[in-house]
């Protein structure tokens, strides 16, 4: 019992660690863990007797010391154990939780206990919840920058706008690491993704880190939808400004133009619309914003 147990817990731990999150693979690890314990106790009460000497081994003190090395190492989260994090997929329940309705879509986003935001998107008259359009949300600093994707479809051809943001911030993130450890402590002034350095989205995001407003903007494609001006209409793209030192309770996002790349920049901008979208702009129906400090 012993053994099977401890290989469906081995198993459901490297699911829960590459794969996003799951209820029931994690409640089914934790299950599994109770029980193993269970099972423990048991195996040392039936055995106790010959196991005593075991316990009275130097080995059991290398062992301790061992156990509290590795959880000193979890806790203080050097580099190499940050990278081993970073290869999960598991990015928890409580951060974000996204859900497909039949009327559209509802995102929740908990960077903190204490500051929820929940982004209601209502489906258009031109919206298909069986095969949706797709659809990108994201949230960028008062610079303008990428700080975080809350969500992206699987198809991101559609989306040229959010991901040249997110190559942006790719290309400084990836710029200000390399930066850092070559020891340039003055590294800080970069003209990049985050003029303060931070990849944390906490920091634009909770009030008592920072005093700027920040953005949430969406982009939606739906392929293939022409019209007599597109032979496939350009994505849409809403954005609503948030200030914690103006707070409001209920925001709704306004649309800021569709997608367009200018050769001289060599970018991807928003361009207002200007007439020729039709059916792109009913994929979108309201996106209302909430809240909660």
């Amino acid at each position: 019992m012993l053994a099977m147990i401890f290989m469906v817990t081995a198993v459901s731990g490297l699911l829960a660690f590459f794969q996003p999150f799951s209820i029931l693979v994690v409640g089914l690890h934790a299950l599994m863990g109770f029980i193993f314990i269970g099972l423990i106790f048991g195996h040392i009460k039936q055995h106790f007797r010959g196991m005593r000497r075991s316990f009275k081994s130097r080995y059991v003190i290398g062992s301790l010391l061992v156990t509290i090395l590795l959880i000193t190492l979890f806790l203080k989260r050097p580099k190499p154990i940050r990278m081993i994090q970073g290869l999960s997929h598991n990015v928890g329940a409580a951060l974000d939780r996204f859900e497909m309705r039949d009327n559209g879509m509802l995102y929740n986003y908990t960077p903190a206990p204490n500051y929820k935001l929940q982004l209601d998107v209502r489906a258009g008259e031109r919206y298909d919840t069986a095969a949706p359009p797709s659809i990108a949300i994201w949230l960028e600093n008062q610079s303008s920058y990428h700080i975080k994707t809350l969500h992206s479809s699987q198809s991101t051809e559609e989306l040229p706008y959010w991901s040249w943001k997110v190559e942006e911030y790719e290309a400084a993130k990836l710029e200000w690491e390399e930066a850092k450890d070559a020891g340039e402590e003055e590294f800080h002034a970069m003209a990049g993704a985050t003029p303060n350095s931070s990849f944390d989205p906490a920091d634009y995001i909770l009030p008592e880190r920072n005093t700027e407003p920040f953005y949430m903007l969406i982009e939606v494609n739906e392929a293939n939808d022409r019209n007599e001006f597109h032979a496939d209409q350009p994505s849409v793209i809403y954005k609503v400004e948030i200030d914690n030192q103006f707070p409001k309770a209920f925001q709704v996002l306004d649309i800021v133009g569709y997608s367009k790349y200018d050769p001289d920049e060599e970018g991807w901008y928003a361009y207002y619309p200007d007439g020729t979208l039709t059916s792109s702009l009913k994929l979108i129906d309201s996106a209302l914003l909430t809240i909660e400090r």
